[in-house]
C-alpha cells in the first residue's frame, strides 16, 4: 500500500514519441517510459478524454454516498482519482486508487499530493482482479476492463455489483468494436484521423496498433450492457461516445 509523498515539484512529462521510430512489435505495457508521457498519450490517442474526466467528478458528486467507499480501478496517473476526489462531498467518505504498475502507482503519488483537495486517497499498487472491494458507492473502470483478459471480466464486474451499495454506481470507459464491418472501419478511420490531427504519424499510429491489439480487446456494446446486467446492476446507458470510445453507468438500484 502506498501514501502520497509531500508536495515537490510534479512529475516530468514528455511528449510521446514512443513509437515514432522503427521498433520491434512488442506487446505494451505500462511501464516507466508509458508512464512518462501517458498524460499527452492519452490526450492524443483518446477523443473525448478530456471531456469524460471531468464528467466523472460530476457523475461522484450525484452518486458519492456518505460513509462509503469509493474506488478507481485501474487509477494510472490518478486523473479519475483527482476527479473522483474533487466530486466527493462527504468527509466520512473513503477513496482508494489501484493499480498494478509501480511506475503509475510512483508517478500518480506526486499529482495526489500536489492536488488541493484536502480529502485522504489511498494507492495501492495491486492488481485489481484482486484487491478488496466493498462498501462501494462509486467505482471508475476508465478504459481499464479493456486490459483485462476477456474470460476474467465477468469475475470482476460481478464483485464489483456485490461490492457496490443500492444507488451506487460504476462508471465504465472502454473502447469498443461495432457489429457492422461497415461501421467498424468507418469508426477506426474516424479515431485514427483523430490521432494524425494530433500530430501522430501513420508509422506511429501502425506501430502503436500493432504492440497494443494483442493486450487491448474490445468487445461490443451489447455485450458490455449484458455483462454488467448480468453481474448485478440493474440499469446501463451509455452517457458519453465518441467515435468508438464510450462510457456507460451501470446503476445498482436494490
Amino acid at each position: 500500500m502506498s501514501k502520497p509523498k509531500s508536495p515537490g515539484k510534479p512529475p516530468e512529462q514528455a511528449t510521446d514519441r514512443l513509437f515514432a521510430t522503427e521498433r520491434r512489435p512488442d506487446d505494451f505495457r505500462f511501464d516507466a517510459s508509458v508512464a512518462r508521457v501517458f498524460p499527452d498519450m492519452i490526450r492524443r490517442s483518446v477523443p473525448g478524454y478530456t471531456t469524460i474526466i471531468p464528467m466523472i467528478e460530476v457523475i461522484t458528486e450525484q452518486y458519492a454516498q456518505a460513509g462509503s467507499n469509493c474506488y478507481d480501478l485501474g487509477c494510472s496517473l490518478g486523473a479519475s482519482t483527482l476527479a473522483m476526489r474533487h466530486g466527493i462531498s462527504y468527509p466520512d467518505c473513503a477513496l482508494f486508487g489501484v493499480d498494478n504498475s509501480s511506475a503509475m502507482i510512483e508517478r500518480c503519488e506526486h499529482y495526489i499530493a500536489l492536488d488541493d483537495n484536502p480529502m485522504p486517497v489511498t494507492l495501492r499498487c495491486e492488481d485489481i482482479l484482486h484487491t478488496e472491494l466493498s462498501n462501494a458507492s462509486v467505482t471508475t473502470l476508465n478504459f481499464t476492463l479493456q486490459f483485462i483478459a476477456p474470460e476474467e471480466r465477468s469475475a470482476l464486474l460481478t464483485r464489483i455489483a456485490r461490492a457496490t451499495r443500492p444507488g451506487g454506481v460504476l462508471i465504465l470507459s472502454e473502447k469498443i468494436q461495432f457489429e457492422s464491418e461497415r461501421e467498424q472501419n468507418t469508426q477506426t478511420r474516424l479515431h485514427h484521423d483523430f490521432k494524425r490531427a494530433n500530430g501522430y504519424s501513420d508509422l506511429e499510429i501502425s506501430q502503436k496498433r500493432s504492440a497494443i491489439e494483442r493486450v487491448l480487446i474490445p468487445e461490443t456494446l451489447a455485450a458490455h450492457k449484458q455483462r454488467l446486467v448480468d453481474a448485478g446492476f440493474d440499469d446501463v446507458m451509455v452517457w458519453y461516445q465518441c467515435f468508438n470510445f464510450v462510457s456507460m453507468l451501470a446503476i445498482k438500484n436494490g
